[in-house]
């Protein structure tokens, strides 16, 4: 399989914003300049340093997106980044057939279920917690279930991202009980290890993994050349924890994704997925699957563009 003749490509986990400005745990996190923000205390690279207005805009990414080859995209939300939803409907209207977008509320604040239900009368497909922010509140208490068994009526996808190990994993398994039905896409790829500790001599990383077992489950890559950035492109062992997670519930179970924009501070967003392909770790069928094909058919992408492939001058 070549650049030019790739597989539809989806891309299941991406940010959007035109800045951040919030608080976590009582510190600021606030668009600079240059592409950098004020991260926790220190100012850090959040996005490419040519980004000098600090918008991580959909046009932007579509441009990448188009220069990829990579036909649509997932967006979801983190804390860290503020609740994004005003932005993040204008870019479902203006573009349909390139995103879906997730819903995001405060869920450490109570009574958060009635700004979940305006989102969804919105038009809101999915809603996205970030799991791993929200240690101190099980995610099957009261209003948290009343959340999913709505979502679950609805059809509304749940995009999660749970703390690593197994800590998570049995109050996931508790919502999946009560909500067969309930879509779910588990993030960062069950927040596998760096390649000091393999994942696959995990069994804590292997129990969220083993969570795709259930028939409404999928978990994402989103971010995995973050996690393990100290090992760096072309990223063997993110390749090997990949197979690995293929080998335990499928290929039809994974959905790549890349974390974008932050982790294009340090590779290109095409290197966000060719790594998989030129590490031959992976057949084309099960590429095409893992690539975009599962993403189409989880996310209901019904009219995914062909794009061509562009190029290079220096080619």
């Amino acid at each position: 399989m070549t650049e030019k003749h790739q597989p539809l490509i989806i891309d299941a986990h991406s940010h959007l914003w035109l800045r951040q400005d919030t608080t976590w745990n009582g510190q600021v996190i606030r668009t600079t300049h240059n592409g950098r923000t004020l991260f926790l205390g220190e100012e850090v690279q959040m996005l490419p340093p040519f980004m000098i207005d600090g918008r991580n805009s959909a046009e932007v990414f579509l441009s990448n997106m188009d220069y990829a080859q990579v036909s649509a995209a997932v967006v979801v939300q983190e804390f860290i980044d503020g609740i994004q939803n005003d932005y993040l409907h204008e870019v479902q209207q203006h573009y349909p057939d390139r995103f879906f977008v997730f819903g995001m509320v405060d869920y450490l604040q109570p009574g958060f279920i009635g700004d979940a239900r305006k989102l969804a009368a919105q038009g809101f497909r999915g809603m996205a917690i970030p799991g791993h922010r929200l240690l101190g509140r099980s995610l099957c208490d009261e209003e948290m279930m009343l959340l999913f068994h709505e979502m679950e009526r609805q059809g509304m996808i749940l995009s999660i991202t749970l703390a690593d190990g197994d800590r998570q994993v049995g109050e996931l398994s508790e919502v999946i009980a009560e909500c067969p039905r309930l879509k779910i896409a588990i993030g960062h790829l069950g927040m596998a290890d760096p390649p000091s500790t393999p994942p696959w001599e995990n069994e804590s990383w292997r129990a969220q993994i083993l969570l795709a077992r259930h028939p409404q489950v999928r978990i994402e890559s989103g971010g995995i050349t973050w996690l393990y950035n100290s090992e760096f492109y072309p990223y063997p062992s993110a390749v090997r924890a990949l197979r690995e997670a293929a080998d335990l519930v499928g290929t039809d179970k994974l959905m790549w994704g890349s974390d974008y924009p932050r982790t294009i501070t340090a590779i290109t967003y095409r290197m966000s997925y060719d790594f998989i392909i030129k590490s031959r770790a992976f057949n084309d069928h099960d590429l095409a699957l893992l690539l975009g094909e599962n993403a189409r058919r989880f996310y209901q992408f019904l009219h995914p563009i062909q794009l061509p492939y562009i190029k290079n001058m220096s080619e």
